[in-house]
């Protein structure tokens, strides 16, 4: 009596769910996490410019990096003072209460995307962690 030939596995079969499941992830990662923690776009802030005169960027929205210095909690959010990259300058930066969620500490090195508000006040409108 003649011996059949087992069959092993099917290779076609394995190639399709490895492929499958590589898709999966992929799709995964872009639709669940792909919350980039990078700020795109936006002018640098010219720290020049804020200490001559803050109030004449009211309005306008800028980025700024550097380590966090300090932090004061509020009832309605938080001011933290940020000693600015490439700068021996600090920036009191507002960061409202939408942000209540994002854990500030201290020497965190964070990017900030800020837009100056009535008095040349920089308030946080992105937060990204460096």
């Amino acid at each position: 009596m003649a011996r059949r030939a087992s069959s092993g596995p099917n290779i076609t079969a394995i190639i399709g769910i490895a492929a499958f499941v590589i898709i999966a992830l992929v799709g995964a990662k872009i639709f669940l996490g792909g919350k980039s923690d990078k700020i795109k776009g936006g002018t640098p802030l010219s720290m020049q410019e804020f200490l001559d005169n803050g109030n004449s960027l009211r309005g306008n929205e800028y980025v700024v990096s550097g380590t966090v210095d300090q932090r004061w909690p509020r009832d309605d959010g938080q001011l933290v003072s940020l000693l600015v990259d490439d700068s021996k300058d600090l920036i009191g930066i507002e960061i409202p209460a939408t942000f209540d969620g994002v854990n500030i500490e201290r020497l965190q090195k964070l990017t900030l995307k800020v837009k100056f508000r009535e008095g040349g006040v920089p308030v946080a409108t992105e937060i990204a962690r460096q």
